[in-house]
């Protein structure tokens, strides 16, 4: 695989990644984690990340989808695409971050300062790879539906060969990795408390809503399990 190291031998896998100077947080840094099982769930459970590269000097952030593959994650787009188009190109590979955040709940305060989030997030530092192996990227389309909907890629044509010529995917390892998160509810200040403002927390769900079928959908085609399990 173009500019890719070679896959490294199965070994026993530690339970939590090693934290450096760039995942240590300078603020509540008692909120990180390391734990490989916590970053996973949280990067499981999005369904966008942001994309952070530098070009001609100058920061950029896109926001996309991405999919989990063990210890790697990836990312498609257009052949055409910049950041896509900017690893094949770069050696050995382009420098980004990626980051994964889910709001929980809302914190209202009795103050303004206090107000706050609950949160889950992931940051990943690292050198992102183009995907040039045919068995790999198809691997990594599958894991790309399938992180948006579980049990699609078996339920929808694969990609032809057209398809998959225009389509670019890049590899990002997990090894520079932190989890931050935020639970409880508000820490107002005691001199505050017999404020007559509301306080609390304001819990944010999402799900599935009730699935609207296509026009053209040929005649018998029922709705899959997999969307309307609760």
């Amino acid at each position: 695989m173009q500019g890719t190291p070679e896959a490294e031998p199965e070994t026993t896998t530690p339970a939590a990644y090693t934290p450096s100077d760039r995942t240590v947080p300078t603020r509540s840094p008692d909120r990180a984690s390391y734990d490989k099982e916590l970053v996973h769930a949280i990067l499981d459970e999005g369904h966008v990340c942001h994309l952070g590269f530098v070009r001609d000097g100058a920061p950029v952030v896109l926001p996309t989808l991405y999919g989990r593959v063990g210890e790697r994650l990836y990312v498609h787009g257009s052949t055409g695409s910049r950041p896509l188009r900017m690893t094949g190109q770069a050696d050995p590979g382009l420098p980004v971050c990626l980051t994964v955040t889910h709001v929980d709940a809302l914190i209202l305060a009795r103050s303004a300062f206090h107000h706050s989030m609950n949160y889950r997030s992931v940051v990943v530092h690292g050198t992102a790879y183009d995907v040039t192996d045919p068995e790999e990227k198809r691997a990594a389309l599958d894991a790309l539906v399938d992180h948006v909907v579980p049990g699609r890629a078996a339920d929808s044509r694969p990609a032809n060969k057209k398809e998959l010529a225009a389509t670019a995917v890049i590899r990002l390892d997990l090894n520079e990795v932190s989890a931050k998160m935020r639970t409880g509810g508000v820490n107002d200040e005691p001199e505050d408390l017999a404020l007559p403002h509301w306080a609390g927390v304001v819990p944010l769900n999402k799900g599935y809503g009730t699935p609207v079928a296509d026009p053209e959908l040929a005649p018998g085609t029922e709705v899959p399990a997999y969307l309307t399990a609760p």
